[in-house]
């Protein structure tokens, strides 16, 4: 599913617009026991009620692509009788009224979720009419003819509120404020199935997780059968060390500075694209080519990348590069710059030490002070180019 898709079911959580035919849920506490159960025709709750589901419904389809929502396919082997594919369509042919099969899913998630205290499980059924689309792109709500058939489920905590003062507006005193156990936005949460070219795709589910870093594999693994790819920062640690490991003792500042740039060349001629910009293993090696890196330094390319990021692995552009700000890092000393701009930080040996050096052109500031940058000063010739010049003085092993 791309950014538009995701939007347009999320569009579906409101009063207006609301395609949800039921709602179950199960309250589990720390002890991994089921304490009470919910299941009911959603528009028999009451309006209150609606909107706060409603929000945690369009937080379980929020973040980033590739990060937070992660597009999952079933393997071919939980397609089949008694796969993971399989217990899900029977879940959602049941329209959430058969309690034996929504028992066995509560099951399933107790034992899979590794959480050490209360959550949620909210679970709902929902029919998308499709509206057709005219070719330039306007719905057309009396030209539809599929409907979009899904469930849709979050894992929320339930976390006891704070301590603290409230106005008691019937006794008008200020008291202790009585403690509740509150339903927080979702942990986890999962589309099935996903809603691919404005159609259903059985073959996929989307996946939310709201700690990128934490995308619980064991979880995905018992519950979907499905693969976990690298978390974002898993992606920008193997492109990373796929760096170091093709380039070996090459791995020089301007090489590694050429690479980004021609990343972020790359993933500004997607930004119009629906679907976000990945690479995939010879998407990566042509970077590398482009960038000159030698034929005998791309001769363990495929190992290096196989063993880095996995043989079929794909990396999110979005994952490895930041085109808004680059980073320089030295062991003291960390700088932030434009990418547009980076070609302002050069390197160069002064006084016989390799230093970073930053043309001081414009206005300065000193935690938040202006300074003078010297305008005017004259300066021995021998210094010349880097008089007017931060200078960050690093050791070569660490800059070069």
């Amino acid at each position: 599913m791309n950014k538009k898709e995701i939007s347009e079911i999320k569009k579906q959580f409101s009063p207006s617009n609301c395609a949800i035919t039921r709602i179950c849920g199960c309250y589990v506490d720390g002890e991994k026991n089921k304490k009470t159960k919910l299941k009911e025709a959603f528009l028999s709750l009451s309006e209150e009620e609606m909107f706060k589901y409603f929000e945690i419904f369009k937080k379980t389809l929020s973040g980033t692509l590739g990060k937070n929502l992660i597009n999952m396919e079933f393997p071919l082997e939980q397609e089949k009788e008694g796969g993971t594919q399989e217990f899900l369509l029977r879940l959602r042919g049941s329209k959430l009224q058969d309690d034996t099969i929504l028992d066995e899913f509560y099951d399933k998630v107790i034992e899979s979720y590794d959480y050490g205290e209360n959550y949620y499980i909210i679970l709902i059924h929902a029919v998308y009419d499709i509206p057709g689309k005219s070719s330039d792109g306007q719905e057309m709500f009396d030209a539809s003819d599929e409907i979009y058939d899904h469930i849709l489920c979050s894992i929320c905590p339930v976390n006891l509120s704070k301590a603290g003062l409230c106005y008691n507006a019937e006794t008008n005193n200020i008291e202790d404020r009585i403690r509740d156990w509150i339903v927080e936005m979702p942990d986890l949460g999962f589309l099935f199935p996903v809603f691919n070219d404005r159609s259903t795709d059985i073959h996929g589910l989307l996946y939310y997780s709201k700690n990128a870093e934490q995308l619980r594999s064991t979880f995905v693994d018992e519950l979907f059968g499905c693969v976990t790819p690298l978390s974002a920062g898993g992606q920008r640690d193997s492109f990373n060390a796929l760096v170091e490991e093709t380039l070996g003792e090459d791995c020089a500042y301007d090489t590694v500075m050429n690479i980004h740039e021609k990343l972020n060349e790359w993933v500004e001629s997607q930004k119009d694209s629906p679907e976000p910009a990945v690479l995939t293993k010879p998407e990566v090696k042509r970077l590398f080519e482009e960038c000159g890196i030698e034929e005998e330094k791309l001769e363990t390319f495929d190992q290096c990348y196989e063993a880095t990021a996995g043989e079929n692995a794909s990396l999110m552009a979005a994952n490895i590069t930041n085109t808004r700000r680059m980073e320089i890092k030295t062991p003291d000393v960390v700088i932030h710059v434009d990418p547009d701009r980076a070609e302002l930080v050069e390197t160069r040996v002064i006084d016989g030490r390799r230093c970073l050096v930053i043309p001081m052109e414009c206005d300065v500031e000193i935690n938040g002070i202006h300074v003078s940058t010297g305008e005017g000063t004259e300066y021995p010739d021998e210094d010349a180019e880097s008089s007017r010049a931060f200078q960050v003085l690093c050791k070569q092993k660490k800059l070069i």
